[in-house]
Order: C-alpha cells, then structure tokens, then sequence
C-alpha cells in the first residue's frame, strides 16, 4: 500500500477530473494492461477495471482489494473516496463491500486448523496468527462455545511476530494438529520439536491477501462476509449465528 501511495503522491492525488475531450473511450482491458505496462515495476497485479460515471475515468482494483482511479491515458492517477453528491453515495465504500464478501464454498479448507465442538453445526473460518494476543483471547471464547466447527487458516505475521512462522511450521507438522493448537492458543503449551514438514503457509498467506485481509485475526463466516479483530463471548457466538446464511 505504501508503494501506491508513494506512486499517488508523485502523480498528483489532488488533481481535478478532467474530461479527456474527444477522444475514443478506451475498453477496460485496454485500462489494464496500459496501468501495468506503465506500473510494471512495483509489482501491481489489476484484479479488475470499470469505466466510471465520469467520462473518460476507471476505477481499478488492484490486489488485496485497493481501489485506484485513473484517466483513460493512464497518466494520472488519484486515491480515495469517489462520492456521488447528486445521489448522496459513496460509490467507494460501496465498492469495497462488494469486494468483501467472500465465496466461503471456494475457501480450501484442507488447509485450515479444524476444531468441532459439540455437534459442529455452525461454521467459521480464522485467520490467525499463534503470537497474536488477540488471537489467544479469541480462541479463549470459543473455547465456551457449542455445537459450532471452527476452521483456522495459520497466518503468522512475521514482521510483528518473528517467531510466529516457526511456531506454526511446529504446530502443523504435529500428528495431531488440531490439538497441539489448541494447546498452544488456550493452555499456552508449545509443540515438541519434530521435523519441518510441507505447509500451507505460504497458499495463506496469498489467500488473505487476495482477500484483502492484512491482519489477524479475521473471521468469515458462510454467508461471504467478514469481521476483524476480537469479540467476547456472547456477541461472538450471536454474529456466528447470524451469518451463516
């Protein structure tokens, strides 16, 4: 993000939309492969482009769910939110809820941590990180809960936590893993050492960020949307509930 934002300030956030007079509209995939022909460099992966309500400007989605403007000749870009006065809509936020809903069925869960308690009825899904305090306390209230599956996708931040990536390598690679994480999260008892193993770290890592999710920890629940950050018990079980369908 810091890298579009340093790209914004070079090209002008503040310029005005200009109308680009009489020129032919260019077709989105014309706006995307200029935008990364021209930005090549930084890495940037389009996910999408749509022409605006303002002629002769894109919007561009970019990965991790960033949201872009541009011109048609892609010489000018601007960051933001797009609000539509007339109608009184921020045309911006509602992109991004768009964006946030997430197709659960598609979510590989293969390479998730999966606890059922009691009859596993209700679903979740976590991103988590092993040293994240907030991940510890949340996996303390799901430890009061019923009748629910719960499905962990290891995400260890490793520029907060520098021990994290080891202590899930540890964690995954046990013969039972759903137990050593369990033990770790809720009694705070590390894994025996054992040999590193394959993991799905780095496939979680590239799906959270294809989600737009940058921290931890994150749930989704069936119905495709999110929630961060930690909820106590009983309002956790209560927006399980209410998004399963």
């Amino acid at each position: 993000m810091r890298k579009i934002k340093r790209l914004g300030l070079m090209l002008g956030l503040a310029l005005p939309l200009i109308a680009c007079g009489q020129q032919t509209q260019k077709t989105p995939k014309q706006i995307k492969k200029a935008f990364e022909e021209n930005y090549q460099q930084l890495g940037i992966q389009v996910k999408d482009v749509k022409p605006l309500p303002i002629k002769g400007w894109y919007e561009i989605t970019l990965n991790g769910n960033q949201i872009v403007y541009v011109d048609q000749n892609v010489s000018y870009m601007m960051q933001g939110d797009l609000v539509d006065l007339k109608n009184k809509k921020n045309l911006t936020e509602e992109r991004l809820q768009e964006l946030s809903i997430v197709d659960y069925k598609t979510l590989p869960l293969q390479d998730a941590v999966t606890e059922v308690r009691g009859n596993g009825q209700a679903h979740v899904v976590v991103f988590s990180d092993p040293d994240c305090p907030y991940c510890k306390r949340l996996e303390a209230e799901f430890a009061k809960m019923t009748d629910v599956s719960i499905h962990t996708f290891l995400l260890p931040m490793d520029q907060l936590h520098p021990y994290a990536r080891a202590k899930s390598i540890q964690i995954w690679c046990q013969q039972d893993k759903t137990e050593a994480w369990l033990d770790w999260m809720r009694q705070n008892k590390a894994p025996k050492t054992i040999a590193a193993c394959d993991t799905p770290l780095d496939r979680n890592e590239q799906l959270a960020q294809h989600l737009g999710f940058n921290g931890t920890p994150t749930l989704v629940f069936p119905n495709g949307k999110s929630s961060s950050g930690y909820l106590p018990m009983p309002q956790l079980q209560e927006m399980i509930l209410r998004n399963q369908k």
